[in-house]
């Protein structure tokens, strides 16, 4: 080993860990991460550039390291740093966030409530800061303005719908009472003059970011809605660069060299076999094992659905507790940030998801929370509820996100970071591992558990669908419709933000397969010394990582005397 090419390596995820955090200083403001509340990004194409350049200058050198000489832990580090700065520039240079109009979650209305309220401003110089970047969001505005009309001129458009959706939120949030208004709903602390800040945010959200967003509604409005992609040709791959670009995300978010075209075949396997799931189980809980009617009386059941917010939130809460509770027995003993429940401010429900993960702060000065979606509550489906929160919280997102951060030995690069597939994949295997643990309060929320498997296998089909086989809008809602017991809203939802954000939602099944295989081959390898507690804490113990990685450090530990 060869501690000065140790060192070096530090150095240069260091170098990335800063890269990461100026190109997306909301991110960071998510991850908890000090020192970039006062910033916003940069959306132009030339900020992009910029930022590819400098990831491929850390690449290079980090190519330049041999492995060999390293210790265990950067050898991970080493291939970590690999394969990140690789995708990081394939998907900066794809640029397709710049044709992602929508009101999905990565709208700008839920991107900016669902992020910067999140920021500390408990001390004097952290409520500066909150003040300083609600400043300067008029800029970051008008420049996302601009980039959607420059690459209109290059013939890369949004879809219509997404442009229609997005300026009605728009509509919705520009008209909604200031007083409430989440971007003024942080509270300093006892020492910041909360009156004089709270006048100043006010000052601030009104003569500055309304105004900002007023004007980006106008671009939306008078250059983009007209240009805007029909519903038959949602996909990005019809759009220049398109389908190069889609691949790059495709492995970006899976870290694989899966194509599109296997991962869709995966997913169509996959969905007929969750289709006699469904069918086996249905037959125990309603009486009928036709996997149609399964489907259709889940969806439509109106005994099945919520009557207040307040039983949602009762429901993952409870849920949350009953994991936190098992945990002992299924995992090594760490010491982790609180998680909490929160409701999605009206602002940002309406087109949302059904719910989503935020984490903690590194110093403890804020939880981990899952942000559930309680807005009409009439319609959402109570089996839904516990697996999705034993995927956002514990066993899931908050577990294993609270646990990489309480590893103080690994780089920070490491510690804040979200592999998509390492990810999503382990909040998809917690679904499944919650029925192991029996948290499950009975079979009817386990056909949940089994409804969700579906929604993420048929991703891999409607995703690769649209973007790589040209598929309409209204085919992938069909084929999510007859495949999952989701209600029509969510299908809808679902199916919007897959346009919008190409290629992320196929983390999720990929991630789990290979997390559920590593699992397969370390209880063979270690027989009958086999503890789930250390298969578990090699999945999530090392922050997280490439599927290729995760892979070597699963087997590594599965190997006799590891």
């Amino acid at each position: 080993m060869d501690t000065t090419q140790d060192t070096r390596l530090a150095e240069l995820g260091d170098d990335y860990f800063r890269a990461r955090n100026e190109h997306d200083p909301f991110g960071a403001t998510v991850f908890g991460v000090t020192g970039y509340d006062a910033e916003v990004p940069d959306p132009s194409r030339a900020a992009a550039d910029r930022a590819a350049t400098r990831l491929g200058g850390i690449a290079a050198k980090v190519a330049d390291i041999d492995p060999a000489t390293l210790g265990e832990s950067d050898r991970i580090s080493h291939a970590w740093l690999t394969r990140v700065l690789a995708d990081e520039q394939d998907v900066l240079r794809g640029g397709l966030e710049e044709v992602g109009v929508n009101a999905s979650i990565a709208g700008v209305v839920p991107l900016l409530v669902g992020t910067i309220p999140t920021a500390p401003v408990g001390e004097p110089a952290a409520a500066e800061a909150y003040l300083a970047r609600l400043e300067k969001l008029g800029g970051f505005l008008d420049t996302l303005g601009n980039r959607h009309v420059e690459a209109l001129a290059d013939g890369r458009t949004p879809t219509r719908l997404g442009v229609e959706q997005a300026i009605a939120q728009l509509d919705a949030y520009l008209s909604s009472d200031l007083a409430n208004d989440p971007l003024t709903g942080p509270r300093p602390g006892a020492e910041v003059d909360g009156t004089r800040w709270l006048a100043r945010a006010e000052d601030l959200v009104r003569g500055t970011v309304r105004p900002a967003l007023a004007r980006y509604r106008e671009v939306l409005a008078d250059r983009l809605l007209a240009a805007g992609r029909g519903d038959s040709e949602v996909g990005v791959g019809g759009l220049p660069g398109g389908e190069a670009a889609y691949l790059g995300l495709v492995r970006a978010h899976t870290t694989t060299e899966l194509t599109p075209a296997e991962i869709h075949e995966t997913g169509v396997r996959l969905v007929a076999r969750l289709r006699a799931e469904f069918s086996e189980r249905g037959a125990k809980v309603l009486g009928t094992s036709d996997a149609d009617e399964v489907i259709a009386r889940l969806r439509d059941d109106p005994a099945l659905r919520f009557a207040t917010s307040g039983e949602i939130v009762d429901t993952v809460t409870g849920a949350l507790r009953r994991a936190e509770e098992a945990l002992p027995d299924w995992f090594r003993d760490y010491s982790l940030a609180p998680c909490v429940v929160r409701e999605m401010d009206s602002a940002e429900a309406e087109n949302s998801v059904l719910g989503y993960y935020q984490p903690p702060t590194g110093d403890g000065s804020r939880p981990g929370a899952h942000v559930i979606n309680t807005l009409h509550p009439q319609s959402r489906t109570r089996f839904e509820y516990e697996a999705l929160a034993f995927h956002e919280s514990v066993p899931g997102h908050h577990l294993q996100i609270a646990v990489a951060q309480a590893q103080r030995q690994l780089p920070e690069f490491r510690r804040y970071a979200y592999l998509t597939a390492h990810g999503e994949g382990w909040g998809l295997y917690a679904e499944r591992l919650a029925d192991r643990m029996e948290l499950y309060t009975d079979d009817t929320t386990r056909l949940g558990m089994v409804s969700f498997d579906a929604w993420r296998a048929c991703r891999l089909v409607v995703d690769t669908g649209m973007h790589q086989f040209g598929w309409s809008r209204q085919r992938a809602i069909d084929y999510m419709r007859d495949n999952t017991a989701l209600s029509m809203s969510n299908i809808t939802n679902e199916v919007d933000r897959y346009i919008a954000v190409p290629g992320q939602a196929l983390a999720y099944m990929i991630g789990k397969l290979r997390i559920e295989e590593l699992g397969e081959r370390m209880r063979t390898a270690r027989g009958a010394g086999f503890d789930i507690r250390d298969f578990h804490h090699a999945v999530l113990g090392h922050g997280p990582l490439p599927l290729s990685t995760l892979e070597t450090v699963v087997l590594g530990a599965a190997a006799p005397g590891a």
